[in-house]
């Protein structure tokens, strides 16, 4: 297959390079905005990709996060593949900064007044997870589902965390749609002046050739000497 790995990576491999890639995080954002610019769109509409695949970043949407952002790519009438590749700018160092600030200003604009620490927040999960796996296993024992936990962690982390990520993520699509467009139109117009460019010197080229085959011809059939 010509798009098959040489060496197969191992599943240890995997999630390092998805914790922290090879190249390092500044190398993988400059790749997703090199393919951004590469995209054979208008302008607008990749700016439109990347405003659905930022937004997506925000709210708690664990595990459908791209399937979020190509739906709202296609209901904003965006570039679905900008949207899919902007939803790489949320890594694993840049969520907890996302999820604590939406947490923290959710909890401001509910008036929820619960302490927002690592540890209290690692307990939710924790929690949230056993609970889960515990209502799981009822399904097919006599154990009652218990479900106090989960109502916790709803009301005082899911919630308030998507609340809270809306503004931020308003704010923070829009400012990479208005980035999006005059960098894209840019790089768009420099890469049709270059293939303009090159095209020109390849008929000059073609051109220089034919005349230099014509003159060849032309001193074949001359008359020749006594």
């Amino acid at each position: 297959m010509v798009f098959k790995r040489r060496d197969k990576r191992s599943y240890m491999q995997m999630t390092r390079d998805f914790i922290y890639p090879k190249g390092g995080f500044r190398r993988a954002i400059q790749y997703v905005i090199h393919r951004m610019r590469r995209l054979p769109d208008q302008p607008h509409r990749i700016a439109r990709g990347v405003f659905a695949g930022t937004f997506v970043n925000f709210p708690p949407l664990f595990g459908v996060q791209m399937v979020s952002a190509a739906a709202l790519a296609w209901v904003l009438r965006g570039n679905i593949l900008a949207a899919l590749l902007a939803t790489f700018l949320s890594n694993p160092l840049t969520t907890p900064f996302i999820a604590m600030g939406s947490l923290k200003l959710g909890h401001w604009m509910l008036g929820i007044e619960a302490p927002l620490n690592f540890h209290f927040v690692l307990a939710a999960f924790t929690e949230a997870g056993v609970q889960i796996w515990h209502n799981f296993l009822a399904l097919f024992t006599s154990d009652v589902t218990q479900w106090d936990k989960l109502i916790d962690f709803f009301w005082f982390l899911y919630w308030p965390y998507t609340i809270g990520s809306i503004l931020p993520g308003i704010f923070f699509s829009f400012l990479t749609y208005y980035l999006t467009i005059p960098l894209v139109h840019a790089y768009q117009k420099l890469r049709a002046a270059k293939f303009k460019e090159r095209s020109e010197k390849r008929k000059a080229l073609k051109a220089r050739i034919a005349a230099m085959k014509s003159s060849a011809a032309g001193d074949d059939e001359a008359p020749g000497g006594p």
